[in-house]
C-alpha cells in the first residue's frame, strides 16, 4: 500500500546538453589486443561510434608484459593503416592512440628506463591494474609517472573487485593527483551490480575525469546506447568535471 505513495522520478531529458564527443578508451585497432580482429570489425565500430555522434576516438590497445606486447611501433603503425581505410571510405572523425598499460614488471621497468610512453591530449597515462588482487607497486609506479611529468589516469577503476566496499582505497588513490576514468557502459550494471554502484558514486561524488567506450566488440555499442540514456550519465553531462571533449582537436603526444 505504501508503495503507491513513492514519489516518482522525472523522466530524464538531454535536451539542451552536448554529449560527450571524445572517446579516450577503446580497442579498435585491429588484431593487436581482444580488441578488434581485423580492418572490417574496426571500421564497423568506428562508423557505429560516429553515428552516435563523437567527433574523437582515442584508441588505446593493451599493453602487457605477458599477454600483449605491443609497442609504440605497432600501435602507430596499425594506426596509420585504419586512418587510411577512414580516409578511404570518407569517415570523418579524429582518430588517435595511446595505450592502456597494465601495472606489471614491464610497466615498471619501462618507468625506471624512463621509456617514453604512449599518452594521449595533456601527457595523460591510461594504466589498468589487476581486476582480483591489489597492486604492492602502485604507489611507486604513480610516483614514477607523476615525476617524470605524466598523468596518470587509472582506468575503470570501478571494475575492480580488490576495491569493492572499499572506497577509502580509491579516495586515497585519488588524493594522490590520479585521475579516475569510468566506463559509460559501467552505468548500467553491464559488468556488474557493485560495478555500477561503485561508477555511480564516482559520478555522485564529483570524482570523474575521464569516461570511455572501452569498446572491444559490437555488443559494447549495443550496450553504450543504452547507457547513454541513464540518470548518472545525464549527471556526468551537467558536471564540470570532466575533461573528455577538451581531447577534441588535441594531438596525442605519442613518442
Amino acid at each position: 500500500m505504501f508503495g503507491l505513495f513513492k514519489k516518482k522520478k522525472q523522466p530524464i531529458s538531454f535536451e539542451g546538453l552536448t554529449h560527450i564527443q571524445a572517446d579516450m578508451h577503446s580497442h579498435l585497432l585491429p588484431g593487436i589486443d581482444d580488441g578488434s580482429q581485423n580492418m572490417e570489425e574496426s571500421i564497423s565500430m568506428i562508423r557505429e561510434l560516429v553515428d552516435m555522434g563523437y567527433k574523437k576516438l582515442i584508441t588505446t590497445p593493451h599493453i602487457m608484459n605477458d599477454f600483449y606486447k605491443n609497442t609504440p611501433e605497432i600501435v602507430l603503425g596499425k594506426l596509420e593503416d585504419v586512418r587510411a581505410e577512414l580516409i578511404k571510405q570518407n569517415i570523418d572523425v579524429e582518430l588517435g592512440a595511446a595505450a592502456e598499460y597494465y601495472l606489471d614488471e614491464g610497466l615498471l621497468s619501462k618507468l625506471e628506463n624512463k621509456e617514453k610512453l604512449l599518452t594521449f591530449g595533456d601527457n595523460y597515462l591510461l594504466f589498468e591494474t589487476s581486476y582480483m588482487n591489489e597492486s604492492q607497486q602502485l604507489d611507486a609506479a604513480v610516483f614514477m609517472m607523476q615525476s617524470q611529468g605524466y598523468k596518470p589516469v587509472m582506468a575503470h577503476p570501478e571494475r575492480y573487485v580488490y576495491l569493492f566496499g572499499k572506497f577509502e582505497k580509491l579516495q586515497k588513490i585519488y588524493d594522490r593527483g590520479v585521475l579516475l576514468q569510468v566506463n559509460i557502459n559501467s552505468l548500467t550494471g553491464y559488468y556488474s551490480k557493485p560495478s555500477k554502484m561503485m561508477a555511480e558514486e564516482l559520478v555522485e561524488k564529483g570524482m570523474v575525469s575521464f569516461v570511455g567506450s572501452d569498446c572491444h566488440r559490437d555488443k559494447h555499442l549495443e550496450v553504450l546506447k543504452e547507457a547513454r540514456k541513464t540518470r548518472a550519465y545525464h549527471s556526468l553531462l551537467t558536471q564540470n568535471c570532466l575533461l573528455n571533449n577538451q581531447l577534441v582537436g588535441q594531438v596525442a603526444t605519442a613518442v
